[in-house]
């Protein structure tokens, strides 16, 4: 058969199948090589019907083959398409309520079950089975349940206790966060593992758990299908009799003390004295009634339920009461009526033509490049060819081509020696978009062994895995970056090829791995290690990285914790498969100028979010306990491989990528379950809480200050704060020395220079705590109390100050012990509660200060915006107090003078108090908000806010009227004791002019320390006096002698002026 074993399967994978665009108004046929195809066009979509029947796995992976989708049953422009090519028969459609084309549940008659409900809206809901049990050597229980999708917890499907032993059999089901309902049995009171399943999706399905004594062998099976087996039950007894059976209970004591509620539908309860087979299992789903060994039927009669649990109505799919079918089925298109498509359902594997759905831009495209390789071939189409008229494989004629490994192998084989044969030429756009086809088509070859592959070896799986590789690599090599802009209308992006390499990895491992337990493929972008290994001999958690280079550089790693693995041990699972990828070459495809959507994170405002580019390789990890795919949390490591320009700053993010999100373009970047655990220099540690491909995206900052900026902001800042610091310092001190009348008020500002004092002294001292984790975060705790404690008391401040200018009945005693509860009790609180809700996201990354790019900025923020409200209104309402005051003094001017004094007088007050309040207030704070906006409001704030200090010393001590008056007094006491050392007496005789001044009651006779020591005349009585007189230049010592002889009593007086005072 020389010259036509491969040609038929490569010509469909370059053959668009259209040779002239179509009209709207008439489909074009297409005769192709393997069919007739027909393509119709409407102004936004490009249907293709393709007329030669396959099954729908077949149907689906040939329209993905082609970069397109089977149809849902939702488009109406199918109807005029179907009755243009004059089509009458079924086809496939996709259901558009499901994510992905999975089978559903295929009926040809339905049956009316009587079913229990049992509802939300009370957890006390039961219904007890009215049947006496014997003992049982083995037993077999069917039931059909309709799960509450909205329902989480733990639930009881049906609970069998005996009276010496409540956990005798019972089956129990719980939601998991992967959308499936997971089953576990209980029997002997041994819980076996949550591994059977089914979806969450509301609809009815069927439950059998089968159990024998011989052997300990137990198996679950979900809608036919043995969903989980195994032994080692408890075989020493049968199961006791005379028990009791609930439905929707877990039953903690012997008939009662119910917990675990079920919440939900129930209905075909059955119980057989054996253990069900597989075909009577199947039988049973597609409702062929068993009736050996039957102990129990569904009989509403036989049961009692609780008042709550109320009876309906359930229609259930059964096949066999109609005939027998097979039990999957797939959604179709049967025809219109009425305008509304009419479904059906349809075994999955029989024949049916369909319909692919694609952009019409994506079409187009396609044929333009269909149309360009069919005039000109290019290299390495023309030796792909050659070579396939040169293999002896025969190929199926069927245009999904690939039907088994051998075929799939083949045509790898062929295509990866024509590469080798052109690689000096290279890819063609055109050829890239065929090889994509090939491997997608690869992919979804099913990797268990059909009957032409039993003998294809494990040495051939591995090559057949080689060569898909090496086909990939070659697609996403940076040398062909700009050719992927040449196809970007047609694939959705490299992910795909990512996607491809996941979906067939995944479904060969179990046949990858049947003889060795290691698995490494290798290539220049992507290395691909597979791993097994059984989970009770794990000791360590898995580890993989990407491949080494000649420098000594950070590797990209990404590991399973080991204590995830024993959680999936204790679940039930035995073998443990880990496929884990690494792609080097995937950022130059996400092209720069294109920015990933996603929002910024908070900034201090020293940046401009410019946009969001990949910044690392990407790393995946897929996990499959017993063959089975398995999410699990995983930590990995990538390193930056973006270079910062000037001006410029990266700002991590780690993500993965989503293939449910936006699927018609093919999936995009998510960050949820993601988090940066550190960020050390030049490489990221993330965790994230599922397996998947993961990647840093780095959002991009423009910086809006130049580092000579940022310095010299720096140095300002630091000199502020000692400025401040000292100001503060000095104001304190006076406050303590100078004896200022205590008061509230002077309290009040003691607190708040303590709090602001500290809070920039520990500022200035915080960058010498960065280095070690546990000192920067108790300096953060620290600074984020105290500049809270500052703000609080400007806070007090304010409040005090409405005090003053609006009456407020409250004693000081009382308003001091609130004002204390705001300043530092809030605080307290506010920091505490901080740290109890977010202490893994308290500190920022880089410096001790509040992490600005989370929520818990806000535990500071909030406050202080609230503060600053608060006093914005006081100073407003102080504005308004003094320019009424400054009217009333206006009006008592004369006429002629008013206008002028009253313009002074209002302006002055308004000035004075906004000048005087706004830093002791806080409120210079307000223009933070504006700082982004260029460096010189920058510079400003600073200025404002670093010399707040400063600012309290002026207005709180050199112009503050008490302070003044105390040291003004201070100097009147010092100068008072000086006149005792100061000379120069002066005497005031009485003159010729001056009556002599007579006393006439006695006088002191004791003379103060001070006079004894002056000569005074004999019998004399000397005394002193300080006296004000403008006479004596304001403050004069004076001492004066009262004379005793002859009968009258003079008065001398003799002043001391100070010397040198």
């Amino acid at each position: 058969m020389m010259g036509t074993l491969l040609t038929g399967l490569i010509l469909f994978l370059f053959e668009v199948g259209c040779e002239s665009e179509p009209t709207h108004a008439v489909p074009e046929r297409v005769e192709g090589s393997n069919g007739e195809t027909l393509v119709y066009l409407t102004p936004h979509w490009a249907f293709q019907l393709v007329n030669d029947s396959l099954s729908f796995s077949r149907a689906d992976s040939f329209c993905r083959g082609r970069f397109s989708s089977l149809i849902t049953s939702d488009q109406k422009e199918v109807l005029e398409l179907l009755q243009q090519a004059g089509l009458h028969s079924s086809v496939w459609v996709r259901d558009s309520s499901r994510v992905a084309s999975k089978p559903v549940a295929l009926s040809q008659q339905y049956l009316q079950f009587s079913a229990l409900k049992f509802p939300k809206e009370s957890r006390e809901g039961f219904a007890h089975v009215n049947k006496s049990f014997p003992a049982l050597s083995s037993v077999s229980v069917c039931v059909r349940v309709q799960w509450d999708p909205w329902w989480s917890e733990v639930s009881t499907i049906f609970s069998y206790a005996a009276p010496v032993f409540t956990n005798e059999f019972q089956l129990r089901g719980q939601a998991d966060m992967q959308g499936r309902i997971l089953l576990a049995l209980i029997i002997h009171g041994k819980h076996l593992p949550y591994k059977a399943s089914f979806p969450n999706d509301g609809a009815w399905h069927q439950i059998c758990v089968t159990w024998q004594r011989s052997g300990g062998h137990w198996a679950i099976y979900v809608d036919g299908d043995r969903k989980d087996t195994g032994s080692g039950t408890d075989t020493s007894r049968d199961i006791y009799g005379d028990g009791i059976l609930i439905l929707g209970q877990d039953q903690d004591s012997f008939g009662g003390n119910f917990t675990e509620p079920f919440f939900g539908n129930i209905t075909d309860l059955n119980v057989w004295n054996m253990s069900l087979e597989s075909r009577h299992v199947r039988l049973l789903n597609e409702c062929s009634p068993v009736t050996q060994d039957l102990l129990f039927s569904w009989n509403l009669e036989l049961l009692s339920s609780h008042p709550v649990v109320k009876e309906v109505q359930a229609l259930l799919f059964c096949p066999a009461v109609h005939q027998q079918v097979e039990l999957q089925g797939c959604r179709t298109l049967q025809g219109w009526s009425a305008q509304l498509p009419q479904l059906g359902l349809m075994d999955c594997f029989h024949l049916l033509p369909f319909i692919c759905r694609s952009s019409r831009e994506r079409y187009l495209k396609m044929k333009q490049m269909s149309d360009s390789q069919s005039s000109q071939p290019t290299a390495f189409m023309s030796q792909l060819m050659k070579l396939s008229n040169q293999s002896q494989l025969m190929l199926g004629p069927e245009p999904s081509g690939l039907s088994s490994l051998a075929q799939a192998s083949a045509l790898l084989d062929v295509s990866v020696q024509a590469l080798e044969d052109t690689r000096d030429e290279g890819l063609q756009p055109a050829d890239m978009m065929s090889l994509i086809q090939l491997l997608s088509l690869t992919a979804d070859v099913p990797s268990q062994p059909f009957t032409h592959d039993t003998n294809y070896s494990q040495d051939s799986i591995q090559e057949l895995s080689q060569h898909f590789i090496s086909l990939a690599d070659s697609i996403i090599s940076e040398e062909d970056t700009l050719k992927w802009q040449a196809i970007k209308e047609v694939v959705n992006g490299p992910m795909d090829v990512v996607k491809s390499i996941d979906q067939m990895v995944t479904s060969l491992s179990p046949r990858l791995m049947a003889e060795t337990n290691h698995l490494t493929i290798r290539s220049p972008n992507i290395k691909l290690v597979v791993q097994q290994q059984k989970l009770q001999e794990v000791s360590r958690g898995s580890s993989f990285c990407g491949p080494e280079t000649e420098k000594p550089t950070i590797l990209d790693c990404i590991s399973v914790p080991h204590q995830k693995m024993q959680d999936l041990h204790k679940n039930g699972f035995h073998n443990l498969t880990l496929v884990n990828i690494w792609y080097g070459s995937l950022r130059p495809f996400f092209n720069p100028e294109e920015n990933i959507t996603m929002e910024p994170t908070v900034t201090d405002g020293s940046q401009r979010y410019l946009g969001t580019i990949l910044g690392s390789s990407v790393i995946s990890t897929t996990v499959l306990g017993d063959d089975q795919p398995v999410s699990m949390a995983v930590r990995f490591q990538l390193q930056h491989r973006v270079q910062n320009p000037d001006g410029t700053v990266y700002d991590p993010v780690c993500a993965f990528w989503d293939f449910n999100l936006t699927p018609e373009a093919g999936g995009w970047w998510n960050t949820k379950g993601c988090e940066i655990v550190s960020k050390p220099y030049g490489y990221t540690v993330c965790y994230c809480n599922h397996t998947t491909n993961f990647a840093l995206l780095l959002q991009v900052y423009e910086a809006q200050r130049s580092p000579e900026n940022e310095k010299a902001l720096q140095v300002l800042t630091f000199i502020g704060c000692g400025v401040s610091l000292c100001g503060l310092l000095f104001t304190f001190i006076l406050f303590i020395s100078v004896g200022v009348p205590k008061s509230d008020r002077t309290t009040v500002h003691k607190n708040l220079i303590v709090a602001l004092g500290v809070a920039e002294l520990l500022l200035m001292c915080s960058s010498w705590a960065s280095e070690n984790e546990a000192a920067c975060f108790l300096v953060t705790a620290l600074l984020h109390l105290l500049f809270m404690a500052s703000f609080s008391w400007m806070l007090v401040e304010g409040l005090l100050l409405w005090s003053k200018v609006v009456s407020v009945n409250i004693s000081e005693d009382r308003r001091m012990k609130v004002y204390y509860v705001i300043g530092w009790g809030v605080p307290v609180l506010v920091v505490g509660v901080t740290l109890v809700i977010s202490m893994d996201k308290y500190k920022a990354d880089d410096h001790c200060w509040l992490n600005v790019k989370t929520d818990t900025i806000w535990a500071f923020v909030g406050p202080v915006i609230f503060v600053l409200t608060v006093n914005a209104v006081v100073l407003c309402r102080v504005v308004m107090v003094t320019v009424s005051s400054a009217r009333r003094r206006a009006k008592m001017l004369s006429p002629s003078s008013a206008s002028k004094m009253q313009t002074y007088d209002l302006t002055w007050a308004v000035t004075r108090p906004v000048l005087i309040l706004l830093p002791v207030l806080g409120l210079t704070w307000l223009c933070g908000v504006l700082v982004h906006l260029s460096v010189v409001v920058a510079y400003i704030f600073i200025a404002l806010n670093s010399f707040q200090g400063l600012y309290i010393f002026l207005v709180y001590a050199v112009y503050n009227s008490e302070v003044r008056n105390a040291i003004k007094r201070i100097k009147e006491k010092r100068k008072a004791l000086s006149f005792t050392n100061c000379s120069q007496p002066t005497s005031f005789l009485p003159s010729q002019r001056t009556p002599i001044t007579s006393w006439g009651h006695s006088l002191p006779t004791t003379s103060s320390p001070e006079t004894s020591e002056t000569s005074a005349p004999a019998g004399t009585t000397s005394t002193s006096m300080v006296i004000k007189n403008e006479s004596f230049r304001k403050e004069s010592f004076v001492s004066f002698f009262l004379n005793q002889g002859s009968g009258n009593q003079v008065v001398q007086l003799t002043g001391f002026k100070p010397s040198g005072c």
